[in-house]
């Protein structure tokens, strides 16, 4: 009886053997190079937005080229302005500089006072967070003072400063803290109370419960004020240039406006464009590594 078992069994197993012989598995299909991959992403992100500025320019030119039309077209815009465009840092004395000279004195008081208010935001922001009765109370608040035009706290840093550049380095810091503060505040109220929890077991200070616990947990949140605060501040300090003078590039834009060069203001918004755009990816990039593995909930 068992040798009748092993003779129905032993071709049985010799064809599966046979078959698992003849029906090999394909072979998994070579992965793109590393390259080409960057490559492709950089072409998917780079060629969309070439293409709509091309379309745009030519509509322009299309559109401002009849006679008699009150903006210069893109041809023009580079004849009357070309020396703003390639040549940025050129310096001939008298306040007389280039485009770049000017955005740099701008972001250097952008610096100081977006500075400010990412270190007050965070902090304040902190630690009314902790506390639903301050959240409740200050919040209304908040809110009000954040909807003040840039221009409305102008007359008043003039008054308590006496200064143009004091002056404009507070309107940058009241318009830009308050998306700062409002965005730390919810995050630290979202923290999970499991993480509460595991300061209370490791018995963190409150020093420590800043920096290991509350921080990180809430940095999604204060990244997004961040990057909203840091407009404001560009958007902020132009304003205040066109009225407090210097050689920022806001009042490059009121010179040139009382002066008829619609060229040469054509040519200073679209640095102002260009750099509020590598400051907003600037702060996005930091808080992707700064948060990576963090998300808001």
């Amino acid at each position: 009886m068992t040798a009748t078992v092993q003779r129905l069994v032993t071709p049985t197993a010799s064809a599966a053997t046979a078959n698992a012989a003849v029906f090999a598995l394909p072979k998994p299909a070579s992965r793109p190079r590393s390259w080409q991959k960057t490559l492709g992403q950089i072409a998917a992100n780079v060629i969309p937005p070439l293409v709509v500025i091309a379309l745009a320019l030519i509509i322009w030119e299309i559109l401002c080229s009849t006679p008699g039309a009150s903006l210069p077209a893109p041809s023009r815009v580079w004849t009357d302005a070309a020396e703003l465009i390639y040549s940025p840092f050129f310096d001939y004395g008298q306040g007389d500089i280039g485009l770049g000279l000017r955005v740099l004195t701008s972001l250097q008081r952008v610096a100081i006072g977006f500075g400010i208010a990412a270190l007050v935001g965070v902090t304040v922001g902190a630690v009314i967070g902790q506390s639903i009765w301050a959240m409740r109370g200050l919040d209304p608040i908040f809110q009000i003072l954040r909807t003040v035009p840039p221009l409305a706290w102008l007359p008043l840093s003039l008054a308590a400063f006496m200064d143009s550049g004091p002056s404009a380095i507070f309107v940058i810091f009241i318009t830009s803290v308050w998306p700062v503060l409002i965005n730390t505040a919810v995050g630290v109220r979202n923290i999970p109370q499991d993480y509460r929890n595991v300061a209370l077991i490791l018995r963190l200070n409150q020093f420590e419960f800043f920096f290991k616990i509350m921080i990180p947990a809430a940095a999604p949140y204060i990244f997004t004020g961040l990057r909203i605060g840091v407009g404001l501040s560009w958007l902020a300090i132009v304003a205040a240039e066109m009225l407090t003078g210097g050689v920022g590039i806001g009042f490059f834009i009121w010179d040139a406006w009382n002066s008829s060069r619609l060229s040469d203001i054509i040519v200073a918004l679209a640095y102002i464009g260009v750099v509020g755009f590598i400051l907003d990816r600037l702060v996005a990039a930091i808080g992707a590594f700064v948060t990576r593995g963090t998300s808001a909930n």
